[in-house]
Parts: C-alpha cells; structure tokens; sequence
C-alpha cells in the first residue's frame, strides 16, 4: 500500500530495520550452507525466498538511496534521490516485478585513467540498482561459499589488508623473498571482455534472478561486443565479475611442505599478482592463464603486464613491495598513491571558496582515510611524511585567519588527524571464512579490530553490537563512532558508542533520539 506524503517518512523512519536484517541474514547463511553441502537446488529455492522477502526489498532500497556512495548519481531517468513515498512505491514495483524485471538504459559517464585514456561508468537508475542489489542479496552467500580463499577484491568480510598480508607471507625472510619473482598480471579492459556466457554458465540463481541478469548485462553493453561486458556501475558487476574469474587463482598451483595445496597467488577483483619460485616457468604460466582468461572472452596486457624480480619491488593496490638486499620484506606507500594525496590536499588548502576551519573539516576524513590504509606499511620514512604538507598547510591557515600559533596548530592538528602504525601487524582473515558461515563472533570480534583505537575499544565494551540498533557488527555496513554530547573534541568513554553507518545517519538528521 502506497503511503500518503505526509505520512511517508515518519513510516520509513519507523520501520523495524534490525528485524529484517535478522530475517534477511538467517536466509543468506542457509543458502550459504546449501551450496556449500552440494544442494543447489535449495539454494535456488531459498534464492526465490529472498527475491520474496519485503525485508530484502526494503533493505536493498535503503541500501541504494541512503547508504552507497553514489547514493546521489542519477541514472539515465535524471533522479538523484527519492522521497520516503516514493521508496514504498519501489518497493511495490519490485514486489510485482521482481521475477521479470526489465532494465532501463544505462547513463554513460567517461573517467580519465592514470595512463590518459578514458573509461565508461555506466550508471543503472535507482529502481534498477534497488532490483540488482536485492539480486545480489540472493546471489552474494551462494558464490561466497565458492570463491577461493585468496580473492579478495569486493568480497564481504575481506579486504585489501587481507592481500598485503598474504603478500608479506609469501615474500618475507622466513619465505624465502629475496629469491622469488613477481608475475604483475594486468587483464585487458576486464570488465568490458567478460563473456555473457561465462556468467550465466556459472551463475548459482533461481531462474528470475537469471533472467534479471542476462537483461543487466545486455543493458550495459558495447554495440561492437554484444556477447561480452558488465556495466561498471551497477551493484552486481563487482560480484559478476568475480564469479567470471573464479578459479584463475589455481592456475599456479603448488604442494608446500606438507603437502597440501598452495596457491601463491593473490587476487583483487581484476588485479592480480602471482608469485613465482626460481623453478617456476613464468613463460609456462602466463600461457595457462591466457588460456584461462581466452575461455571467458578475456585475454592478458602484453603492455602492462611483466615479471619482476622482488629486490627491484613492484606496485600492488596503492603500495610498493619490496624485499630488501638484507632479505626484510617491505612495504610502503607507492608514489602514484602519495601523488594522488597530496594533489587532494593541495585542491583544499588553496581554494579560496571557504575558510580554514572549514578546510580543516575537508582535510581530516581525507588524511585519516589515506594513514589508515596505510597504517600497516613502514611508515617512518621521510619521503612519505607529511611534514611538508603539513608546514605549506600551516602557513596557509595562518595567513588566513592571523592567529596565535596555538589556535593554528589547533587547527592543523584537527585536519591532519594522527593514526597508529603497526608495520605488517594486520590479522589476515581465516582461511576460505565467509561472514556467511554464521561464526558471528569471529566475525564480530574481527570487525572491532579493524577499527581504530576508540572505536575498538567502543565496540568491545558494546560486546561488538551497534550501541543503537544492538544488531552484532558483522556486515559490510561501516562502524562510525558517535559522540553523544555532539562535543567532538570530547572523547571520554562515556560519551563515545559505536554505531553502524545507518543508525548514525538517522541520529544525525534528528530523525531518532538516541537511547544509551
């Protein structure tokens, strides 16, 4: 039933969003569990259930117009947003048409690469994400209980920390590093080669969710290639894209010691490196691969892709790895990434649109999103200090507002947030564990140490649950720690709690009182 406009909001806002998280979990894990035990056909069927489920529908609309980062990009339709009736309304849509949804085109966006070329960013409208992310609520658990163990690329429960590791592992002292080489594997223009055929092959889904697909891709695809591609930009394409590459990381298998299967190899999404012994045949590798991917419509760069020796280091997913003539494996920022920063930085602290307190507001998410992706890198080098950004940055504020230098450094020290580093102390996820598996307290208590100190100390004293919702932390959805008082200089324990991203939004636009 469609909600009157008044009424609409107040009945979003009231929904019981921690119940259908529940209901919608307990289907994700048994599909989960199906898969892994071989029964596909119940998958399927509790696929269908999920495709049925008003929780899903509404968490998927929540999903797409309040949590996503391009929560605000239109697609070809023009709609940026939608009013909570207009959400209901959605939600109804997909009731009725969840089992045949028809895509509507895709808005095209062009993005300049590092190397002066462009891509397309195809952007699906807002109804069309909604229907792709409940597919992916289907889809996600199944594939989840396949995937190999060293992919990690957007995967729940999974990181690009989790690859750095794996990467320290196999090139550290004790690994023997400092003999090994590095196969830098680069997949040409990936997402627009997938073969349509290879992910319907391989696809676990129930045939309305099948069909919703085959119709996404078509969407999405180039009039030169019409059997091949997957929109980027839509919800699903990360995960097709992943289901497309399963299994390449076998390729290059080993026996260890013991052994057991051994697979130096680590993925992320379509980046890959493959580590390779003094006896491995990298010509020979390279071959079974390119056979990999010529099966799935792909094919490897010639241009970008290269064998390195581990002394001379390489680039990886913003860092630069190197084993060093003393055998001490080591990882640092690479320059591309330090690049990138720094002309961030640069774009705030000269834009004369607004005032230093504001700058400073810009610049702290910045810098302590860029230290604590690197917090597990060797950080005490001069050439990847902030120092220098730090300096022009004060001088820049100084000049502005002719404060003390107190009151400056106040300021500088609120944009330029500092974060603990513990070099290659990061905790790499267990084995092939999915948040899936329905081990919620290892996943609980790995969440909460994948925080920063406050925030990780806020969730224990909360046994690792949402202080407003009391769901467990376990999903995707990002911690935020909430100051109650609204003083953010205030950080006492007793004004500090942990809250899923969600639950934070409503507090913050005064749609829920919060309750300790």
């Amino acid at each position: 039933m469609i909600r009157h406009s008044e009424n609409a909001s107040e009945s979003w806002k009231k929904l019981p969003w921690k119940q259908f998280r529940r209901n919608l979990f307990r289907l994700q894990k048994r599909v989960f569990k199906a898969v892994q035990a071989g029964d596909k056909r119940k998958a399927m069927s509790l696929q269908k259930l999920i495709l049925k489920s008003k929780a899903a529908r509404l968490l998927a609309i929540r999903q797409v117009t309040q949590l996503n980062a391009g929560k605000k990009t239109a697609g070809i339709d023009g709609k940026k947003s939608l009013t909570s009736e207009e959400r209901f309304e959605l939600e109804e849509l997909l009731k009725a048409s969840s089992n045949d949804w028809k895509h509507q085109k895709l808005r095209s966006i062009p993005i300049p690469k590092k190397d002066g070329s462009t891509r397309m960013l195809k952007i699906p409208t807002m109804a069309d994400r909604a229907w792709q992310c409940l597919a992916k609520y289907a889809l996600e658990p199944a594939h989840e209980a396949t995937f190999h163990a060293h992919s990690y690329g957007f995967r729940p429960g999974r990181s690009a920390h989790d690859a750095q590791k794996t990467l320290f592992d196999n090139l550290k002292s004790h690994a023997n590093g400092i003999n090994k080489r590095v196969l830098e594997l680069d997949i040409e223009k990936c997402f627009d080669r997938i073969s349509h055929t290879t992910i319907m092959d391989n696809l676990i889904a129930a045939k309305g969710i099948k069909s919703g697909i085959f119709r996404c891709l078509k969407a999405g695809t180039n009039p030169e290639f019409p059997e091949q591609g997957t929109p980027q930009g839509g919800v699903v394409s990360p995960l097709l894209a992943n289901i497309a590459l399963n299994g390449i990381e076998k390729v290059h298998e080993k026996i260890d010691t013991q052994g057991r299967k051994a697979y130096p190899s680590v993925r992320y999404a379509d980046d890959m490196v493959i580590i390779l012994k003094p006896e491995d045949n990298a010509v020979e590798i390279l071959e079974r691969i390119s056979q990999f991917l010529a099966t799935r419509g792909m094919k490897v760069s010639n241009k970008k892709t290269k064998l390195t020796a581990t002394t001379d280091g390489f680039d990886f997913l913003g860092w630069h790895f190197k084993v060093q003539s003393n055998e001490k494996f080591r990882c640092y920022p690479s320059v591309d990434n330090f690049k990138k920063l720094r002309q961030k930085v640069k774009a705030i602290v000269n834009c004369s649109n607004y005032g230093a307190k504001v700058k400073a507001e810009k610049l702290a998410p910045i810098v302590r999103g860029w230290r604590n992706y690197h917090k597990f890198c060797k950080m005490d080098s001069a050439r990847f200090s902030l120092w220098h950004i730090n300096h022009r940055t004060f001088k820049v504020f100084n000049k502005e507002r002719k404060l003390d230098y107190y009151s400056t450094k106040k300021l500088i020290d609120k944009a330029f947030p500092s974060v603990p580093y513990s070099e290659n102390r990061f905790v790499k996820v267990a084995g092939s564990k999915s948040p899936y598996d329905g081990d919620i307290i290892y996943w609980s208590k790995r969440n909460s140490n994948l925080y920063d100190n406050h925030t990780s100390r806020a969730l224990k004293r909360q046994n690792h649950t949402c202080g407003h919702c009391g769901m467990k932390c376990i999903s995707d959805e990002r911690v935020h720690l909430h100051h109650i008082d609204g003083n953010h200089s205030n950080w006492r324990n007793t004004n500090l709690v942990a809250l899923h991203e969600s639950c934070h939004n409503y507090i913050h636009m005064g749609k829920r009182e919060y309750q300790p």
